[in-house]
């Protein structure tokens, strides 16, 4: 399914934590983790994390690991005794929330029951596809796999806000239908592309043979789904032409929409899809269906069979039987480089998170959430909010007009902290101890027809898009909000015992890019209220789209491996973030007592342990495969840089360090990007 909210995230780690403080003789910023042998201004990353880079390697059960993992690594035991209490808690009520928590997570963990089972959960389902006889069929037996849980083939749908409406939801078409990560590897013949195609099709073949095709069998299935996720790799748009919302803002009815896509009767599909009752759509990529109208007109029908079995099994694969596990961990090792496999207490832990994420964040805040974490980050908003407002008030580059425009999409911000005020309780979401897989397609089901549900209701503002343990942050565009799970309100981002240079130059720079990414290349589109609006004159935006040039540029000289860079377009809304969100922090910050003195702690001044704490939250190792994804895949730039782009640019950072001219990442005054 879709994404059903427009986030702009702070880091690409969704992972659960659990809230803890550090002691008050915590050194915060602690020089043993340091290489002081290093110039900050030759390479601030290493001066600032050197030591710790070089004694954290990556663990054979992780693809990277960092400030986020190290404090996931140590919460995630905390987050295990929740879902085993709940799990060992035979006393809980029928239908309580420990109960199902619970039940869940027990069959999750029933190891014995599935190995026994093998792949009988989805022998029913791969039957049905032999009895498919026409295209119609396999259009709607798609639309079937897609509202019972069990598949999203060929497209992406999803219900959300209409960007230029955002008070409306409407049913959303996307480009989908393809299991690699990005279109790139289908298309481009370089050696790691060429590489994960071949695990690819070496995963295919597996889970076909061990559904009982023969080798041969497997190898020519593995071929058809090849080349026809091929040819819907080429007909989608690159993940940086997606960037732009007006490029992917396309508003059809049905009427006009089938006369693109003659093979597909969207009005009969969208009773299908359960959403008959509407009239319109927003199509992200219209280019997209009239090629899968004509892949629909001349792949054979038992090609398209074989496609659909194939996203039946790949969806099901992962929570099958230890053959089906262990060919998926083949598979995505060869992407990824990890070494062994995540156990399965921690995979089943973050999987109850990810399927009935409101039933545990309820246990979660209930024993770790701390009201007055909440208090002190309210008053840590409304003080970076006050500094945002003096940096947009201080632009050289921005009109009045423009100003107040902007000033105004600021005040009416609306900050989520720690969980959400509804929670929900998944009425009629059937869970039972001992049906894993069931489970899952039961919550699959739910979850699509809550989704589903909500067109022709008002929208609804108290959803959270994260759980409440995750650690991270966003915003989104459409609701026009900033968001702060209970998960991300701990060191190395924030603690109570800590100075305010610690927790401004880390849950403050958080809140900081968030607000931003309001101001970003892609959320500065949407107005006060959400909608998709331009609010800027022409002469402010082209002011703003040169400095973001200049930016683009400056993360494109970033070496990330031997001949990959950092994409600095892709990059550029995470970046604006980073550049923003320090900035507006560290102006809040000198608002403080401790921002205004010069007395130092553990041997360094107040602007020092500033900048360190924003070093700190991105040190970090990362295997050379997933790296290499990760430049595709992610808009975030890796941390080694985020570390340095935004510091570059300030003033602050080069008086603080004494950074001269000379030194490697020295950048003359003049040329110093000053955004927000």
């Amino acid at each position: 399914m879709m994404n059903t909210i427009c986030k702009a995230c702070f880091a690409v780690l969704g992972i659960m934590a659990v809230s803890y403080s550090a002691s008050a003789q915590q050194k915060f910023i602690d020089p043993a983790n340091m290489d002081l042998s290093v110039r900050p201004g030759d390479d601030f990353y290493k001066y600032a994390s050197g030591k710790w880079v070089k004694n954290n390697p990556v663990p054979a059960k992780e693809t990277r690991w960092g400030s986020f993992n190290q404090l996931r690594d140590f919460n995630i035991n905390a987050v295990k005794g929740l879902v085993e209490n709940a799990a060992a808690d035979k006393s809980a009520p029928a239908g309580s929330v420990k109960r199902r928590v619970g039940d869940f997570y027990r069959a999750a963990m029933d190891s014995i029951a599935i190995e026994k089972l093998g792949y009988t959960p989805i022998k029913a389902e791969l039957e049905k596809i032999k009895q498919l006889k026409s295209t119609v069929d396999i259009l709607n037996h798609a639309a079937y796999l897609r509202t019972n849980g069990l598949a999203s083939p060929m497209f992406s749908f999803g219900v959300s806000q209409d960007k230029k409406n955002v008070n409306k939801y409407l049913p959303q078409l996307g480009q989908g239908g393809t299991t690699l990560p990005d279109r790139d590897y289908y298309l481009k013949d370089d050696s790691r592309s060429v590489k994960i195609r071949e695990a690819y099709t070496t995963y295919m073949t597996a889970l076909f043979k061990l559904t009982g095709s023969t080798e041969t069998q497997a190898s020519k299935k593995a071929s058809v789904v090849m080349a026809i996720e091929k040819q819907l790799a080429d007909a989608q748009m690159s993940r940086l032409e997606m960037r732009d919302p007006y490029k992917t803002y396309n508003k059809f009815t049905l009427t006009d929409f089938n006369k693109s896509t003659p093979a597909i009767s969207w009005s009969s599909l969208f009773n299908q899809l359960l959403v008959g009752q509407q009239d319109t759509v927003l199509v992200s990529s219209p280019k997209f269906f009239v090629s899968l109208n004509g892949l629909l007109e001349s792949v054979s029908l038992p090609d398209w069979q074989t496609y659909l079995e194939w996203n039946i099994l790949k969806s099901a694969a992962p929570n099958l039987s230890s053959p089906f596990v262990n060919a998926t961990f083949a598979f995505n090792q060869a992407q990824t480089g990890q070494k062994v496999q995540t156990p399965r207490w921690q995979r089943m832990s973050q999987l109850t998170d990810g399927t009935i994420g409101d039933l545990l964040g309820q246990l979660y805040v209930a024993k770790y959430f701390k009201s007055d974490a909440k208090v002190r980050m309210d008053e840590l908003i409304e003080n970076l909010r006050k500094a945002f407002a003096i940096r947009i008030k201080n632009l050289d580059w921005m009109s009045d007009v423009t100003k107040q425009q902007a000033l105004d999409k600021l005040h009416a911000f609306v900050p989520k902290i720690g969980y959400p005020s509804k929670w929900r309780n998944y009425d009629g979401l059937a869970i039972r101890p001992d049906t894993y897989l069931q489970n899952l397609r039961n919550a699959g089901t739910w979850a699509y027809q809550e989704m589903v549900a909500q067109l022709g209701k008002p929208v609804d503002r108290t959803r959270f898009g994260m759980t409440p343990p995750t650690v991270n942050a966003y915003y989104s565009a459409t609701m026009n909000e900033i968001v702060f799970p209970a998960g991300i309100l701990q060191f190395p981002f924030f603690d109570p015992n800590a100075d305010d240079a610690v927790n401004y130059g880390g849950i403050g720079a958080v809140i900081g890019h968030e607000m931003s990414h309001g101001f970003d290349d892609s959320g500065s589109q949407y107005d006060k209220d959400g909608n998709l609006r331009n609010w800027w004159t022409s002469e402010d935006r082209e002011k703003f789209d040169a400095k973001t040039k200049l930016l683009g540029e400056q993360f494109d000289s970033y070496k990330v491996l031997d001949t990959i860079s950092v994409n600095g377009k892709f990059t550029m809304g995470e970046n604006i973030g980073d550049l923003g969100g320090l900035n507006a922090a560290y102006e809040a910050f000198k608002m403080t007592k401790q921002g205004q003195s010069d007395e130092k702690i553990d041997g360094f001044i107040p602007d020092q342990r500033f900048f360190l704490s924003w070093a700190q939250v991105w040190r970090g190792n990362v295997l050379p495969e997933s790296a290499a994804q990760l430049v595709k895949t992610d808009p975030h730039s890796p941390g080694q840089f985020r570390t340095i782009g935004a510091p570059v640019n300030m003033d602050a950072w080069y008086k603080a360090f004494d950074v001269k001219p000379g030194d490697k990442l020295y950048k003359k005054p003049e040329d110093r990007i000053r955004l927000w």
